[in-house]
């Protein structure tokens, strides 16, 4: 178990350098991924599983100590993140495949690895932890009512179906590990430990998959798409920092707004792309998956030496 136990911490602060290789031998070796395709939303329900047997009633306690600061955080996630990919989407005229997926990236919650950037940052990891727990559990309904307003314009949209399909590869899984670390809580508290581990695995095979099936398109459009998510990472930090400021929320927890609007759950944008639209919608996705494990480890060292104020938490 201590070897396991090292060998996921070495894997997790390394995922990057995964999510990488695995993009680059997917994009050289198509044909070695094309068929996990098909099981893209299973890795996804093992991903969101794994989130509901690390999950404990204090993760929701920061939503009664400081609602206002929760509150900022999910509206921003479900607010500021789509405004921005519908903006991008208008500014670069995508076309309609390229549009959707960036849209869609843009409508789903927030990333779990942002509760890691957040903790790095010095910023409140509680409040990240309860952001992104609260903003996944609101997926199945918001992530297809944000998308269908703001992507309904350039393709016909079933929201139902989305709401479905989200349902099942995001809140069943939950439930399912918070019910299973109900009945086995000994068990569970160990083998949640190893589930980053299973999660950077499925997140990298979902990404492989996404770029093994998408290499012509990643191939004309690149350099296009990059530079659109890019903006779109680094717009929501920004935005969601300045809006944390504009709130009067402290630098504690403005941190941890930003990183949390900032970083999405592509996997679930990647799925979700895959199951309802042109593969190459998923693309965005993709991009996204392996930018925001690069540019949050950035700005998590810059965060770090913004001192927090004195009437912040002393523990950070």
């Amino acid at each position: 178990m201590p070897h396991l136990l090292k060998l996921t911490q070495f894997v997790s602060k390394t995922f990057a350098l995964w999510v990488l290789l695995f993009a680059f031998l997917a994009f050289v070796s198509p044909e070695t991924f094309l068929e996990i395709r098909g099981y893209i939303p299973y890795l996804l329900g093992i991903v969101m599983f794994g989130m509901g047997i690390t999950l404990t009633f204090n993760d929701f306690s920061e939503v009664v100590k400081h609602p206002k600061s929760v509150i900022v955080g999910v509206v921003g996630q479900f607010v500021i993140m789509p405004a921005i990919a519908f903006a991008l989407a208008k500014l670069f005229v995508l076309p309609t495949d390229l549009a959707i997926g960036v849209i869609l990236v843009g409508a789903c919650p927030g990333g779990t690895s942002s509760n890691v950037m957040t903790y790095l940052a010095k910023g409140n990891t509680a409040l990240s932890v309860a952001c992104t727990t609260i903003s996944t559990l609101l997926a199945p309904l918001l992530t297809p009512i944000i998308f269908y307003v703001l992507a309904s314009q350039w393709i016909d949209i079933d929201a139902s179906a989305m709401f479905a399909s989200v349902l099942k590869m995001v809140l069943f899984p939950i439930f399912l590990g918070l019910i299973i670390r109900a009945l086995l809580k000994k068990q569970m508290a160990q083998i949640s430990q190893t589930m980053p581990l299973v999660s950077v695995i499925a997140i990298v095979l979902i990404l492989a998959a996404v770029v093994a099936g998408s290499k012509d398109k990643i191939i004309d459009s690149g350099l296009l798409i990059f530079g659109v998510v890019v903006l779109h990472n680094c717009l929501g930090y920004l935005v969601g920092f300045l809006a944390a400021k504009a709130l009067r929320l402290n630098n504690y927890d403005s941190k941890a707004i930003a990183i949390e609007v900032g970083m999405q759950n592509s996997g679930l944008g990647a799925a979700l792309a895959t199951a309802h639209f042109n593969p190459i919608a998923a693309v965005p996705s993709a991009v996204f998956s392996f930018w925001h494990n690069v540019s949050g480890p950035i700005l998590a060292n810059y965060f770090s030496t913004l001192k927090n104020q004195h009437d912040e938490d002393p523990s950070s």
